[in-house]
């Protein structure tokens, strides 16, 4: 026989709030959830965030474990 009153109260309409103003409704086990940053205001997901890489990613790793000289091939000397 299961146990009586062992489970929170389930609020199926739960507000999320962000920056004081409702974005969404939720099911959840409080009234209200408040959060700094949801979909809807994140640079990812508005388009907004720029990535800015001013050495490529496989040049800085060769340089980092040395690589880079290991992978050029030698010239050949005449």
């Amino acid at each position: 026989m299961p146990k009586p009153n062992i489970h929170p109260t389930w609020y199926p309409e739960a507000k999320v709030i962000c920056n004081g103003e409702v974005v969404t409704t939720v099911g959840s086990t409080q009234p209200e959830i408040h959060v700094e940053i949801w979909s809807g205001n994140h640079p990812f997901f508005t388009g907004t965030q720029k990535i800015i890489d001013t050495e490529g990613r496989v040049d800085r790793f060769l340089r980092k474990y040395k690589m880079a000289d290991k992978t050029a091939k030698p010239a050949d000397k005449e």
